[in-house]
Order: C-alpha cells, then sequence, then structure tokens
C-alpha cells in the first residue's frame, strides 16, 4: 500500500507562485515515475507533469510548459511542483500519483493517488 500527502496549496494572486509537496510512504518511492494532475470544477482530471524515477526525465503539459518545474528528492520520499507566474486559469486541486503503467499522460495509468491541494489564483 502507498500514501501520498500532498502540501503547499493555497491562495495566490495572478503572477504569484507557489511550490506544491507530495509526501509518500509504504512503498520504494524510487520504483515509480511520480506525476502531478489537476482537476478544476467540472472538468475531466488533467496531466500535469511527471518525473522519471531518478529524476532524469520530465514530461509537462503545454499549459504548464516554462512555468511549472518538477522535481523529487528520493532520499525524502518527496516529490514537488514549483509553479511560476502563476494564472486563474491554473485554479484546481492538484493530485500527486504514482505511475504504474506507461502512459503518463492517462490517469488511468497511476495506481495510487493522494487527496489532493487546492491551488487558487486570484485575478
Amino acid at each position: 500500500q502507498v500514501q501520498l500527502v500532498e502540501s503547499g496549496g493555497g491562495l495566490v494572486q495572478a503572477g504569484g507562485s507557489l511550490r506544491l509537496s507530495c509526501a509518500a510512504s509504504g512503498r520504494t518511492f524510487s520504483s515509480n515515475a511520480m506525476g502531478w494532475f489537476r482537476q478544476a470544477p467540472g472538468k475531466e482530471r488533467e496531466f500535469v507533469s511527471v518525473i522519471s524515477r531518478r529524476g532524469g526525465r520530465t514530461y509537462y503539459a503545454d499549459s504548464v510548459k516554462g512555468r511549472f518545474t518538477i522535481s523529487r528528492d528520493n532520499a525524502k520520499n518527496t516529490v514537488y511542483l514549483q509553479m511560476n507566474s502563476l494564472k486563474p486559469e491554473d485554479t484546481a486541486v492538484y493530485y500527486c500519483a504514482v505511475q504504474t503503467n506507461s502512459d503518463y499522460e492517462d490517469p488511468g495509468d497511476y495506481g495510487y493517488w493522494g487527496q489532493g491541494t487546492q491551488v487558487t489564483v486570484s485575478s
């Protein structure tokens, strides 16, 4: 079993920054790629970013490329999402997840999820 706990969400003005953290326990953390997704009210959960097991490869949704940075610290069993130049359209609940299958953009290929953290960006 895997437990994931996100933190770091909050209310920020447009143009501001937030850093999300996701602490993992219950499994060898470095065995899997880790992803971030988000879900806005009335919308489907969408891919934000993913990082490989050792952190050497990262991928981003076009909507966040150049503004968000994903990283991980395997010694601390934690993955991060640094979010800069935030926009109102970034408002959503952000989830971290453990990738357990091959399609990193597909939420169905993630086997474990955190409870989410709310990010609200005001204009």
